[in-house]
């Protein structure tokens, strides 16, 4: 037997049933002509009969009207979950691991929106409920109560699988907005490239286009840091503290968007790599953040589904799990971003979905 029939015989041993889940899920997505229905929905009752004709199903059946986007916002959002938890709860090493690292993301984002709630006086209920189900873990309360990132260290996060990547924010001192900020990317940088190491041991196909998918993330973050920096206390050393070291741009690229001073100069930096440069195309130092439906983010957003989508060109990886769940994350983006503009009876022109498949 082959090298290759080897391994998609033990792939498929292990993984098989729940590869065959995963792209019976992705088949599932709403279609172009699905959003094309949604955007001509009236009201909320419209787009959630809309949506019983897809996938989701009766997902709404049960709330009382009239229905709010906090509602379709959530139960959308529970439908990754569910899903997630079934393949997560079927699988096997390594893939349980490699689902494992997928949740870490979550759980940083409540970490920070719990500390910046805390810092701000949100109510402690209220931010417990923000946070993403993925991301929850015992004795998420408790950094409610955390004044230092010593204390927040010390009484929480030691016992989590976050410890290790907070270990290097220990020096950070009080928490305000700039050092949650800080402490945010910094998380954030070691994570990925701990999944990034991870994911280069599980071997090829893996290993090669999780490094596509986790590279572009990793430059995507790069250049968001450097354009949010400008006009803040982040100095040019630190900002460069904060890129992950690896990706397309690192290092020649990231060295270049650590000196950059304005918008023109970060798009320089990415001159070398021809579908990040032409992300900028039509912006400026001045209309960045101007339109919505072209905003730069949107784009980052768009290449980032044609990435995962080409995930499920190849067979017999763990890539596609990966995959799945961020074209399922972005779904429910589009559906939240719909229920909005009818919610506030925006113009069908208004409806265009940023990103769709």
């Amino acid at each position: 037997m082959s090298v290759l029939g080897s391994e998609m015989l033990f792939f498929n041993v292990q993984n098989g049933y729940l590869e065959g889940i995963i792209r019976g899920y992705k088949a599932g997505l709403l279609t172009q002509s699905n959003y094309s229905n949604l955007q001509q929905c009236d009201n909320l009752e419209d787009l959630r009969m809309q949506l019983s004709a897809t996938d989701y199903g009766n997902f709404l059946s049960n709330e009382t009207l009239p229905l709010s986007t906090s509602t379709i916002s959530q139960k959308s959002s529970q439908t990754l979950v569910d899903e997630f938890n079934y393949v997560k709860s079927n699988a096997s090493e390594p893939l349980s691991t490699f689902l494992d690292y997928m949740t870490y993301s979550y759980m940083i984002d409540n970490v920070i929106l719990l500390i910046t709630g805390t810092l701000h006086e949100r109510d402690t209920h209220e931010l417990l409920d923000r946070c993403h189900p993925l991301g929850k873990f015992d004795a998420m309360s408790a950094l409610c109560v955390a004044t230092n990132v010593e204390e927040l260290y010390q009484s929480v996060l030691v016992e989590t699988p976050l410890a290790p990547y907070f270990r290097s924010c220990l020096s950070a001192s009080d928490l305000d907005d700039l050092n949650i900020e800080i402490i945010r990317n910094s998380v954030y940088k070691a994570y990925l490239e701990d999944f990034y190491d991870f994911s280069q041991s599980l071997g090829d196909p893996t290993a090669s286009i999780m490094a596509k998918l986790l590279s572009f993330e990793a430059d995507r973050r790069s250049i968001n840091i450097t354009l949010n920096s400008f006009n803040t206390e982040l100095t040019k050393e630190m900002r460069n503290s904060l890129y992950p070291q690896f990706g397309r741009l690192y290092p020649a690229g990231t060295y270049a968007l650590a000196r950059a001073e304005d918008f023109d100069q970060v798009r320089a930096a990415c001159e070398f790599i021809p579908e990040y440069y032409h992300m900028f195309d039509g912006f400026s130092s001045n209309n960045t953040d101007s339109d919505h439906n072209n905003s730069l983010e949107d784009r980052f957003f768009a290449h980032d589904v044609l990435l995962n989508k080409e995930t499920f060109l190849q067979q017999f990886n763990y890539a596609p799990f990966y995959s799945y769940f961020k074209l399922k994350e972005q779904e429910v983006r589009n559906i939240v971003w719909l229920s909005e503009c009818i919610a506030q009876s925006a113009p069908q022109e208004r409806r265009a979905v940023p990103t769709i498949f």
